[in-house]
């Protein structure tokens, strides 16, 4: 019988790679935990509607890239693609926005996008975002863009850059709008094209076909339609970005893959990922809520890829095995059947305490049992047997450098929590 095998595009997690994994996951939900927001739990299917209005009809992830279904009660449902528009609708429908503003959350899970599977691009993704809903002011702003910036920072990223923009107001783009449709009128393009630019103009500048990119070189820029207001309050979020040392470049040609974007918009780009470089982005989405039959209170977020940063983080080596930054404190070692049931006990007093550790199991020789203790990752271990039992006292080696000292058993506790 042939065995069956996961679907093509997902990225599956089993140890040891699941360890960074979720260490990525936990470090990018802390840096939002620390600034004040707090989970939002949400299904991973909606209305379709919720997606054709909140996304946009004009991007590829609502005409290409969903995955829609027909329920047994014949309603269309949609495997999400992204969260913001999820967000948005349970603030809406939960009256959240009546509550202290801003509305200020984190959410994480899989998301889907029925895309060609390639390094770095799966069906079904992993991702951490955050939603600040209910102010607009450049400060929360910077704050969004911090938190990931933070993250990055403490996973020891240093090959990656941020790329900030604005997409303005209202009145910006309806200026901006009018100037680009009259270029973009003059070019000779497929009826493909001309379809997709009638619905969102901006969607050229995202074009991956050379001879698009070449054509849109000297399309005018949104950037130089700014509103004394948006230029204003662009001008501060740099100036808030410059005085935290978060190094910045101005990129006047992003289109990110929503509709739903104004204002403050931005992207962080890995220079060890090729093709799939960007690891995480987001912006202002002013009028979202409104177009989902809410008030119109504006919002700012990000999305940030766990599956990306990852391999990012691998490209960088901050994974290597030498470095054992995720993993057990502790492995522990019976040098024999006697003394297995001490051993037992001591490693469950260990966890009820908080630290990480496991043992060998089953009746494998040391030298068996010495190679559990390797694999396992764990930064130290340790071997008891009936002598250490009586003196109260173990040899703690440290599995990267290769010494050993020694600790008092009933000292464990503190050894651990006190490094």
């Amino acid at each position: 019988m042939n065995k069956i095998q996961a679907p093509k595009g997902v990225s599956e997690y089993f140890p040891p790679r699941s360890q960074y994994f979720e260490f990525v996951r936990e470090t990018l939900i802390q840096s939002a935990k620390i600034s004040g927001y707090s989970l939002m739990e949400l299904p991973v299917f909606e209305d379709t509607e919720l997606f054709k209005r909140g996304v946009g009809e004009s991007t590829d992830v609502v005409s290409k890239e969903m995955y829609t279904f027909e329920d047994r009660g014949g309603r269309s449902i949609t495997l999400r693609p992204e969260g913001t528009a999820g967000v948005m609708r349970s603030v809406i429908e939960n009256n959240l926005d009546k509550l202290v503003l801003p509305v200020k959350v984190w959410y994480s899970g899989a998301f889907f996008r029925a895309e060609r599977p390639q390094a770095g691009r799966y069906r079904q993704f992993y991702q951490v975002g955050i939603e600040a809903i209910g102010l607009n002011d450049p400060e929360i702003d910077f704050e969004v863009i911090a938190v990931a910036d933070r993250a990055f920072k403490k996973l020891g990223l240093k090959s990656y850059r941020l790329e900030i923009t604005s997409l303005g107001d209202s009145q910006s783009r309806a200026s901006h709008r009018k100037d680009l449709v009259a270029y973009i009128a003059k070019l000779n393009l497929d009826e493909a094209t001309v379809a997709r630019a009638a619905l969102n103009p901006l969607r050229l500048f995202d074009d991956k076909r050379p001879e698009i990119q070449e054509a849109m070189k000297s399309a005018p820029l949104l950037l130089d339609y700014l509103s004394a207001e948006s230029a204003e309050s662009f001008a501060k979020v740099q100036e808030l970005l410059t005085s935290a040392n978060i190094e910045f470049t101005i990129n006047p040609r992003m289109v990110r893959g929503l509709d739903y974007y104004t204002g403050t918009t931005f992207e962080f780009v890995s220079d060890k990922l090729g093709a799939q470089s960007g690891i995480g982005g987001g912006g202002r989405y002013d009028g979202l809520m409104a177009e989902l039959g809410g008030n119109d209170l504006s919002g700012i977020g990000f999305g940030l890829g766990v599956d990306r940063v990852l391999l990012a983080c691998e490209a960088e080596g901050l994974f290597d095995s030498s470095e054992n930054k995720v993993g057990l404190d502790l492995f522990v070692v019976a040098l024999s059947a006697v003394e297995k049931s001490f051993v037992s006990n001591l490693v469950n007093q260990l966890r009820n305490s908080g630290v990480a550790c496991d043992m060998a199991y089953g009746d494998r020789a040391l030298k068996g049992a010495m190679k559990s203790a390797d694999k396992s990752g764990a930064k130290f271990s340790a071997v008891i047997g009936s002598d250490e039992i009586k003196s109260g006292l173990v040899a703690l080696k440290n599995m990267k450098t290769g010494e050993s000292k020694e600790v008092r058993i009933s000292s464990l506790t503190d050894e651990f929590k006190s490094n």
